[in-house]
């Protein structure tokens, strides 16, 4: 059943001011973060019912969590993995960090070609805590923040932080005290241990994107999503003798692409009537979802259920550009919501979050505020304690506002604020919302202008979910006043424009036009 905000909140916020933690101990805190997974590729309903596409997958996990704890209907991130986790990591909205785009290469933009437009000198080298490297956004960690208070700070899987041979790809850079996995690869060659996770048997890289770390479980039948799992459990089975509080940053590179078939799962979806691709993504659904419930089967086995933070959150929208349905068959979507990764429409940037802290979220509730993923750096500091007015940013602007009064009932961040995305790249897959576009949400209403025609389409996200009617033309005050606004906000920011390569300039903010 459905459960709603409670009635005599809602003005105040999504939450109850509840009992401080217990003993006063600092919770240990655990940020699950999936790969591409879409608003609705889960069993869990984050719309008023449940959909085809919940019926579709099983993640009792995620539901196990979802009753504890709560729903954010209206989570936000980037619209491609690596600016999602740049923000995360710094605090910073993308159009300040300028890591627009996915990295990977030191020095190689990841851009795709126009014939007309070039792309902006964006920072495709990443982030890092250090200004040694041309392209870089230097900016803090939240991380390391947490590290010099006295966390034992854990990295397990996917990092995605910076290009390769720079320091910000190395997540001890950003004060991982342990590192598994985690390297400038935004994806994965294989999930398959018989492939050695892209690598040949005498350990040599077959792809840039080939796991690292986890040469104990090459040819072993262990599929990637559990050999992170088994790792994860480690590093806690370690960080309990440490009598100290403990963060853990759980990144799976699942869901991403490739999808491979994960045998623990695969033939059951089958048997459910599901078409080859569907249950081989429904399998890598359905492993991260097991590795959700060993984590919390771990904590409540040690006692530490009640002293833990489980935070649950997606870095973008599910795959469904069309161009990648080779074989004619996407194996996503995230309807009732409009295109996928990469897209600035809700597909591409509505992510599935799930918060649990013991004696401050009421079980089984829902919060139907917005936040955004930048949002994570000052939330996290709060839940441990740590003052973020006070914390050292390292002289940088923190764009992200703490969603715990969202939790506690004590308040409305979310009111009249507004979002900001920009995406002044071609990506390279087709898709409506995809390409030169940057966007704006503002209470109900979400702006996107296009760079390259000067097309603004304008929707009311509240009651029209799927983005289905552009009232652009019907309101033109409305327009003119989000174009300002998205405008000086991209300006304040020092956001980056794509270039017009028959004049040399930047193509037009949104209040030009």
């Amino acid at each position: 059943m459905r459960s709603m905000v409670w009635p005599f909140l809602a003005a105040m916020g999504c939450g109850a001011t509840a009992a401080q933690d217990s003993a006063g101990k600092r919770p240990n805190i655990m940020l699950f973060m999936v790969d591409d997974m879409g608003w609705q590729d889960t069993s869990v309903p984050f719309t008023p019912e449940a959909t085809d596409n919940n019926r579709k997958y099983l993640t009792p996990n995620m539901e196990r969590l979802a009753r504890s704890g709560m729903r954010f209907t209206q989570a936000y991130a980037c619209a491609i993995s690596s600016p999602s986790r740049c923000s995360m990591l710094t605090g910073a909205n993308a159009a300040r960090h300028g890591v627009t785009n996915w990295t990977l290469h030191r020095d190689r933009p990841e851009d795709g070609r126009n014939d007309s437009i070039a792309m902006p000198d964006w920072n495709y080298n990443g982030i890092s805590r250090v200004g040694s490297i041309n392209n870089t956004f230097v900016g803090p960690s939240f991380v390391q923040e947490l590290k010099d208070s006295g966390y034992h700070t854990i990295h397990v899987g996917k990092a995605h932080f910076g290009a390769f041979d720079t320091p910000g790809e190395s997540p001890h850079h950003w004060g991982f005290e342990v590192n598994i996995a985690g390297t400038a690869a935004g994806g994965l060659a294989t999930y398959l241990s018989e492939r050695n996770y892209g690598h040949d048997d005498a350990g040599n890289k077959l792809a840039p994107n080939a796991i690292e770390g986890l040469e104990k479980y090459w040819g072993t039948g262990t599929f990637a999503t559990e050999a992170l799992t088994r790792e994860a459990i480690k590093t806690l089975d370690k960080a309990k003798k440490y009598n100290q509080p403990w963060f853990l940053y759980m990144a799976h590179y699942a869901i991403h692409v490739p999808i491979d078939r994960d045998p623990r799962f695969y033939r059951k979806h089958l048997d459910r009537g599901l078409s080859e691709k569907e249950a081989a993504y429904a399998s890598l659904i359905e492993g991260m979802d097991k590795s959700i419930g060993d984590l919390l089967d771990w904590v409540e086995a040690n006692g530490e259920a009640d002293n833990t933070i489980v935070i649950f959150m997606s870095d973008n929208g599910g795959l469904a550009a069309s161009t990648e349905w080779r074989d004619g068959e996407p194996h996503t979507q995230n309807a009732p919501l409009r295109s996928g990764k990469g897209s600035l429409l809700e597909g591409g940037i509505r992510e599935p979050l799930i918060v649990r802290w013991p004696g401050h979220t009421p079980s089984g509730s829902e919060c139907d505020r917005y936040v955004m993923i930048e949002d994570f750096y000052p939330t996290i500091l709060e839940m441990a304690g740590i003052d973020p007015e006070a914390s050292d940013h390292y002289g940088h602007a923190i764009d992200g506002r703490s969603f715990v009064p969202l939790i506690d009932g004590t308040g409305d961040p979310s009111a009249d604020r507004a979002l900001i995305w920009n995406y002044p790249h071609v990506w390279g897959l087709e898709g409506p919302g995809i390409d030169l576009n940057c966007a704006i949400r503002k209470n109900r209403w979400k702006l996107i202008y296009n760079y390259a025609t000067g097309r603004k389409e304008l929707y009311d996200v509240v009651s029209d979910i799927g983005e289905t009617r552009d009232r652009a033309a019907e309101l033109p005050d409305l327009v003119r006043q989000l174009s300002v606004e998205l405008s000086d906000s991209l300006r304040s920011a020092g956001a980056m424009r794509p270039i017009l390569k028959s004049t040399g300039k930047p193509l037009p903010w949104p209040d030009a036009r």
